[in-house]
């Protein structure tokens, strides 16, 4: 899964996509196609930064945002576009314009935000996160962060049963560096097999995180080694889709999981 932000404050994208603080979509386009070509088999496209500290943005700057892409890439490539939203409206209408899954950092917990998820008849994947991105990182506490998550994951599961969605339209993420130190990451990484216990298939988000800046002391520019290692190893704890700002390098890496899980299958 390709990370397309149309944020002028993503931490990673912010000096390739923007220019004076808007997004160029032509730079945006060209891309989506870059992403495609290296091997993506979605793309992530989001109008809200979700980062630690991020201040929320209107409705209608998150549409403005969007919208336009989604129309776009919907009608240029051949990709499953996935809209990072816990907007309503946003679901609705980007589903309108050819989007093809919903991935929401608040697991639809806003007013409006099961309804109009059942209603697009999309898959939707469903996030942890700690409090908001605006204090989610001020002080994260958890009596066992795995079960934390996987008790929290299944709530919202059962909710979106009770609304009229289906689990087999359900994916889960179990929300890296969302209300979460380096500890409750590390351990989250080595319990994914629980989780994918579930039976939902798991989506991990570790690109260029501030987990590796903290663990090895790198900038967000100097995090792609770490980064698809960190890939590898949560497809090889039962991951099924990798999140990821660099999409070439990381189809690579996990090319190498593929052939490995091909060569045991067949033994």
């Amino acid at each position: 899964m390709g990370v397309i932000n149309t944020t002028p404050d993503s931490f990673s994208d912010g000096g390739t996509l923007f220019r004076n603080e808007h997004l160029d979509p032509e730079l945006a386009i060209s891309r989506a196609r870059d992403m495609v070509t290296a091997g993506a088999s979605l793309l992530d496209i989001g109008g809200e930064s979700t980062r630690p500290g991020a201040a929320p943005v209107s409705s209608q700057q998150e549409l403005d945002r969007v919208l336009p892409l989604v129309e776009r890439i919907a009608a240029e490539l051949d990709v499953v576009i996935s809209v990072d939203t816990s907007s309503p409206l946003l679901m609705t209408e980007a589903a309108s314009l050819g989007a093809g899954m919903i991935n929401d950092v608040r697991a639809l917990q806003r007013e409006g935000a099961l309804q109009a998820a059942r209603d697009t008849g999309l898959p939707v994947c469903l996030m942890h996160m700690q409090g908001d991105p605006g204090n989610m990182q001020a002080n994260p506490e958890y009596s066992d962060v795995v079960a934390d998550v996987g008790v929290f994951l299944e709530q919202r599961v059962n909710a979106c049963e009770a609304a009229g969605i289906s689990r087999d339209r359900l994916l889960l993420d179990p929300g890296f560096g969302f209300g979460k130190t380096v500890q409750h990451n590390l351990a989250l990484l080595r319990g994914l097999p629980g989780l994918a216990h579930h039976g939902m298939p798991l989506l991990v988000g570790l690109s260029r995180k501030s987990l590796i800046g903290k663990l090895i002391g790198r900038d967000v520019d100097q995090r792609l080694a770490a980064s698809l290692a960190l890939g590898v190893l949560a497809v090889e704890r039962g991951a099924s889709i990798v999140r990821t700002h660099d999409v070439a390098e990381t189809w690579d890496a996990l090319a190498m999981c593929t052939a490995l899980r091909s060569l045991q299958n067949n033994e």
